[in-house]
């Protein structure tokens, strides 16, 4: 709309929000190039899948692979989330009171992907956030039902070529001989 005005001063536009469209009046010459503008800027994205690796190794041998594939289009972010959801116990003493005065927060723990894509003329530039918790079965020490969440994290934008399968990086598993493998793959659905 800005750009419009902009380029045509004594033309009048008006946005239809709710139409998600332009009114116009002006000029023959005028509404012929605002259509031709239109039309330049007005394509549709591109739809990608993207599909998520994350295997699990053990002494160099893969133990088990998840898949999570998700649907972005370009210039868009897409969010997955899989999990639980873990009660934290909060609480503190009332000072007028010896009952204390408990509340519950909740963690989600499990998988968690964000993903966003930008074309190009390189291929595709991905920014990706890969997060993975779990509830430890030790306790945290602090209070008899505080758990210990472990969590693993990767972030980082990558530049994907369609259909080549990129590894994003790979997590050590602390005190063990066990690592994590994130891989990603693109393709065009649209």
């Amino acid at each position: 709309m800005t750009d419009l005005r902009n380029l045509l001063p004594h033309a009048h536009l008006y946005y239809v929000a709710t139409d998600g469209a332009i009114s116009m009046r002006g000029t023959a010459e005028d509404i012929t190039l605002a259509q031709k503008v239109l039309a330049d800027i007005d394509r549709s994205r591109k739809v990608y899948r993207l599909t998520y690796s994350i295997t699990d190794m053990d002494g160099g041998k893969p133990t088990g692979t998840q898949h999570v594939a998700v649907i972005v289009a370009a210039g868009g972010k897409t969010v997955v989330k899989q999990g639980n959801r873990v009660p934290l116990v909060t609480g503190s003493m009332d000072a007028g009171s010896s009952a204390p005065n408990s509340r519950v927060q909740y963690v989600d723990v499990g998988l968690n992907i964000e993903a966003s894509l930008e074309g190009n003329s390189d291929g595709l530039r991905l920014r990706s956030k890969v997060e993975q918790s779990s509830v430890a079965e030790e306790k945290s020490g602090i209070g008899a039902q505080d758990p210990v969440i472990r969590q693993t994290m990767l972030e980082g934008m990558s530049t994907l070529a369609q259909g080549k399968p990129m590894v994003l990086g790979s997590l050590d598993i602390p005190g063990s001989t066990r690592h994590e493998e994130i891989e990603v793959v693109s393709e065009l659905v649209r």
